[in-house]
């Protein structure tokens, strides 16, 4: 069954490592935004009930309980398999939690990103460790027990001893879900273009080596197994049974209609885009249509699965090249029908999935 996502882009402040279409807007824009948002929503032709909702951003959890309530009554479905709230430390009290519960939430993932106070503000954000802990706290005791944490590894100031005390955080508060990224460096994002262009700000001189990076990761990976949380997709680890029934649709390749700017929608066939901008969203607008050959989709997004892959005969022999060469070098693995990344292979994918776009 398809999926909903909801894009609410607003924040109090923009993370230094952030290349998300979110940000800082006028006073007044969300009044608006939120209205158009409504009006898209109820403007869809739901030809099937959802059985997912993600609201993602910007901070949806720094939304009024009342305006969050509104749009997720216009979603059909209720009560949904899964309903997840990104959400930002500091902005979750017993109000809010109790709130979200009641509008249909059972859901929540915390954009933690690290448990060290340096790390933390050199980003931007103002939470604690103490506050995160606090804050889980209140979310359980609303009756929300799926909690995601996310970390980053690659912040500037990072070692192994501060990602381990950020890891031994993971061991204290025992979330049921745990997402690991590597820090992303390109134009989008201000410690991005820092690093790029050689400057300072943001600790942009103080980020760990490439080489160091991937060993956090891979120190992650070990805890978390150690932990019970199984990688099941490249940045993702979960209790048994606790895998994002929603973010599985985008690796499985299943519909999901996206609301909002920069939102996303997928039918099982084609796929479409709204405006990235929320100017651009409040105005008169059509969707984009995005086209992707679904050869090269099934490889570059299932492949990020730790079940790896079924190709089929035709794509065997499409993609006959690059699979021999990669599994020679290491980087694939072929068990039975089954295709997968090894764990070399999990390190360098952005390398193996651009063999597979052409």
């Amino acid at each position: 069954m398809p999926g909903v996502y909801v894009s609410y882009p607003f924040c109090a402040q923009k993370c230094t490592y952030c290349n998300f279409a979110s940000g800082v807007f006028p006073r007044g824009t969300e009044a608006r935004y939120l209205d158009a948002l409504s009006a898209e929503i109820e403007r869809h032709a739901w030809a099937w009930r959802p059985e997912t909702v993600y609201l993602g951003g910007g901070t949806p959890s720094a939304m009024e309980p009342e305006a969050l309530a509104a749009v997720l009554a216009l979603i059909p479905g209720r009560p949904w398999l899964e309903a997840t709230l990104e959400t930002a430390p500091g902005t979750v009290t017993p109000e809010r939690a109790r709130a979200w519960v009641e509008a249909g939430i059972d859901r929540v993932s915390l954009g933690v990103q690290s448990f060290v106070q340096a790390e933390i503000a050199r980003t931007g954000r103002k939470h604690t460790a103490q506050i995160v802990a606090a804050e889980m706290d209140l979310l359980r005791a609303a009756g929300i027990a799926k909690i995601n944490i996310d970390l980053i590894a690659g912040l500037s100031g990072q070692t192994e001893a501060s990602w381990r005390e950020s890891l031994d955080w993971i061991a204290r508060l025992g979330p049921d879900h745990v997402s690991v990224y590597m820090l992303e460096v390109d134009e989008d994002s201000r410690l991005g273009r820092e690093i790029l262009t050689g400057g300072m700000r943001y600790g942009a001189g103080d980020r760990p080596s490439g080489d160091l990076t991937a060993d956090l990761y891979e120190m992650a990976v070990a805890r978390l197994a150690a932990l019970g949380l199984g990688r099941y997709e490249i940045s993702n680890f979960a209790l048994p049974g606790h895998a994002s029934r929603h973010n599985m649709k985008y690796w499985l390749l299943e519909p999901y209609a996206g609301f909002g700017s920069d939102a996303h929608s997928f039918d099982g066939r084609l796929r479409w885009q709204n405006p990235e901008s929320v100017n651009e969203y409040l105005g008169v607008w059509q969707p984009v249509s995005v086209e992707r050959d679904p050869l090269e989709e099934r490889f570059f997004v299932g492949l990020r699965l730790t079940q790896g892959i079924r190709p089929e005969p035709r794509e065997w022999e499409h993609f006959g090249g690059p699979i021999r060469r990669f599994i020679e070098q290491g980087l694939l693995e072929a068990d039975g029908d089954v295709l997968r990344l090894t764990s070399r292979g999990v390190m360098l994918s952005n390398e193996v999935f651009q063999e597979f776009l052409t």
